[in-house]
């Protein structure tokens, strides 16, 4: 609890240096004071795993030049160009990496998602511990990293097109999790945002740009409102949106009914957080909201080797009552969430988010918009043991090119029958 209370103490004094102008430095009054120490997930990186994953995409050079660079930024403004220009090109290379631009930098499958990941931490870590030559205070380290975060995450990447003929599209992934099980692990939702970010797919109603962000898996950035920083700007002028993340073991989910409830499942940062879904004015926020996204026409059409469900399960505690109920059929007039559709985890939570901020900005009639759970991502039979099993195998590479296949298929099916003229 301590490390969550310093990093959400960092965050705040990170939101009051957004308020000063861009690029300039927060008030002096910011005491400068030792470098914290990595947090959980960025301790990982020292496995063996993420080294190897590392080693062989070409990742590991990144880190290592932002790391060279980085000792020599003389002002925290200097440090801040840095961090903006390297976190925008860590992003960029992941995407290039993906759609076969570039070279492959090792042998390395180009559509996994997790050299972006661990690059990411090696860099994230450099900057919390970094001991400048310069006095560096909590907020400037705390906004460093956010700008980190954000530009290598494709945040400040989404370049919604102005053109009518095109339809503009909105898709997010997140980072691997549950690491502490398997270290191993890839997540084919932030691969599928990889492999689509920037292209274009043609959709019965014409061809829609495709713009794309990846989530990190921890509730305190989600409590501090990432979501909503990330995707306000650009609902109103989107067409469709899709948050996207794994679900179940080989099936798709559209999640029609999203809940305001924390189920207190470990974080990537071993945080864990119970409770109703932090949003601003909590007195007008509702227990439940639900997919816009066409889900008859999707799971109606043949887009790929694993079916996909229109999953309409909900856990309730009804009005009057005291014990959690699961509905079949979705929630009951008057009923608390305890868990939505896509559970009560970070999946179902961007749902809920995306979906009442859609609603908040008036848009729940006319944005297509909600949930998508991929089928997990499985390694080969010799594979399965966290100890033993190789960093990458034939059939992992299959079935992750499958999902993002079908996602890409998924999407066009949900545009095809849901853009506006």
């Amino acid at each position: 609890m301590t490390a969550l209370r310093l990093r959400l103490g960092m965050l705040g004094l990170a939101l009051l240096a957004g308020l000063s102008a861009p690029g300039a430095a927060p008030a002096a009054t910011a005491a400068a004071t030792a470098a914290p120490s990595p947090t959980a997930e960025e301790r990982r990186l020292d496995r063996a795993v993420p080294q190897e994953i590392l080693r062989r995409s070409g990742f590991d050079e990144p880190a290592a030049r932002f790391g060279r660079d980085l000792a020599r930024a003389r002002s925290y403004p200097q440090a801040r160009r840095l961090v903006g220009r390297q976190g925008a090109a860590l992003w960029r290379r992941a995407v290039d990496r993906a759609q076969g631009r570039g070279p492959a930098g090792g042998d390395l499958a180009r559509d996994d998602d997790r050299p972006l990941y661990w690059a990411r931490l090696g860099m994230t870590r450099q900057v919390r511990t970094w001991q400048p030559g310069f006095a560096l205070g909590d907020g400037q380290r705390a906004s460093l990293l956010d700008r980190l975060e954000r530009t290598s995450r494709g945040e400040t990447d989404v370049r919604l097109p102005g053109k009518p003929h095109l339809g503009r599209i909105l898709l997010t992934g997140f980072d691997p999790f549950t690491l502490d099980r398997d270290i191993r692990i890839s997540n084919p939702s932030g691969a599928s945002a990889l492999a689509l970010d920037g292209t274009v797919i043609e959709t019965a109603r014409g061809p829609a740009r495709v713009e794309t962000v990846v989530f990190p898996v921890r509730w305190a950035d989600f409590a501090e409102g990432t979501v909503e920083r990330t995707l306000r700007p650009y609902l109103s002028r989107a067409d469709l949106f899709m948050t996207v993340s794994q679900g179940r073991v080989g099936r798709f989910d559209v999640e029609r009914t999203n809940g305001a409830w924390r189920g207190g499942f470990p974080d990537n940062d071993d945080v864990a957080s119970t409770g109703t879904v932090p949003v601003a004015d909590p007195a007008t926020q509702p227990q439940w909201t639900s997919t816009t996204l066409p889900y008859a026409a999707v799971t109606a059409a043949d887009t790929g080797r694993f079916p996909v469900y229109d999953h309409t399960e909900v856990t309730e505690i009804p009005a009057g009552g005291t014990a959690p109920v699961v509905r079949p059929d979705g929630p009951t007039p008057g009923s608390a969430a305890r868990a939505g559709g896509g559970g009560d985890y970070l999946s179902n939570e961007i749902a809920y988010r995306a979906t009442l901020l859609r609603d908040r900005l008036g848009l729940h009639d006319t944005l297509p918009g909600g949930h998508l759970h991929t089928p997990v991502l499985q390694f080969g039979a010799g594979d399965t043991d966290p100890a033993t099993g190789a960093v990458t195998d034939p059939e992992f590479v299959r079935n992750r090119l499958d999902i993002i296949a079908q996602v890409r298929s998924i999407l066009t099916v949900a545009a095809s029958a849901a853009l506006r003229n």
